[in-house]
């Protein structure tokens, strides 16, 4: 299995975004057990998610062998451009989803976020990357979305608002940069994963906190001791790992690749909605599951077989 640029093999960048997938479904029930625990907001804990999430990352770069230092050489005002633009996009990808769920509910801005995303990278990869996709990989980006949308709106009594589609497409947009940036810099082999995820989350958790202030940024709680375990966990898995590895993943496997991958978080969030939050087990999440499950499958064969096209010269610098 051939390195890429940045050292990387392919076969272990899609592990980790298999890894990074699963964990960001498991954020969604540990949200849910948050607020059942305390009148915690969204924004508010996703300021908390970025921010514990720094502090851990940074604690991790300070213990290990070699402490903040990186092999990576990258100018200063590049690595400056790239945090940013990171930490930016992470910041409306994950805020513009939050209040599209509030406007028109959890299906349809699930639907719209992630059904959005691997089409607007796949269009911007091929514009600014020169990444083209043959027949099987664009059927199992079909297969993809197909799964996603039997899973989430299967038997749902979903109410589709305009307001909060666009702020889905929004979304959708931000995570779309955030990708397509990650993979053109990881081509160079300039793309340090731990610093990247360092420097977006610090971007992120300043753009986040006038907003969680607002909201409320201290939740009040009859279980401190549940809420704050809670807010560990999200911070430590779904967050400092699970970025991690995503943006060491998606700096050295297709975009559109990358964006389908991604889509195991809702089949991850669904096992566990059944599993602990009691949820009923339907045909549709049975069916969705599988769906993504083959999809994810069949866009690993065409990654590591070559089953995908030769990289063109980027159209864009």
């Amino acid at each position: 299995m051939s390195n890429t640029a940045s050292g990387l093999p392919i076969g272990r960048g899609f592990l980790y975004l298999i890894v990074a997938g699963v964990a960001w479904g498991t954020a969604g029930a540990a949200a849910s057990l948050a607020y059942r625990a305390s009148d915690i907001g969204p924004v508010a804990l996703s300021f908390w998610r970025c921010a514990a999430g720094l502090v851990l990352l940074l604690a991790v770069r300070l213990l290990r062998p070699g402490g903040a230092r990186t092999a990576v050489s990258e100018p200063l005002r590049r690595k400056a451009l790239r945090v940013g633009v990171t930490g930016v996009g992470l910041a409306v990808f994950q805020t513009a989803y939050f209040a599209a769920v509030e406007s028109t509910g959890l299906a349809v801005a699930t639907v719209v976020t992630l059904g959005a995303g691997p089409v607007l990278i796949a269009l911007g990869a091929r514009l600014t990357l020169g990444e083209r996709l043959r027949s099987g990989g664009a059927v199992a980006v079909a297969g993809a979305l197909a799964g996603l949308g039997v899973l989430t709106l299967g038997g749902e009594d979903a109410a589709v608002r305009p307001w909060g589609v666009l702020l889905a497409l929004l979304s959708a947009a931000g995570y779309s940069v955030m990708t397509l940036l990650t993979r053109r810099w990881g081509r160079g082999g300039e793309v340090d994963a731990a610093s990247t995820s360092v420097g977006a989350f610090a971007v992120t958790s300043l753009c986040l906190l006038p907003f969680a202030l607002a909201e409320g940024l201290v939740p009040h709680t009859a279980e401190p001791v549940r809420l704050l375990w809670l807010l560990a966990y999200i911070a430590a898995v779904p967050t400092a790992l699970a970025y991690g590895l995503y943006f060491a993943g998606a700096a050295v496997v297709r975009s559109a690749t990358v964006s389908v991958i991604m889509l195991l978080e809702p089949v991850s969030a669904a096992v566990l909605a059944v599993a602990l939050l009691g949820e009923r087990l339907t045909l549709a999440t049975v069916a969705g599951t599988l769906l993504l499950l083959g999809s994810v499958a069949g866009l690993a064969v065409a990654e590591t077989r070559g089953a995908v096209e030769p990289e063109e010269e980027p159209a864009l610098v």
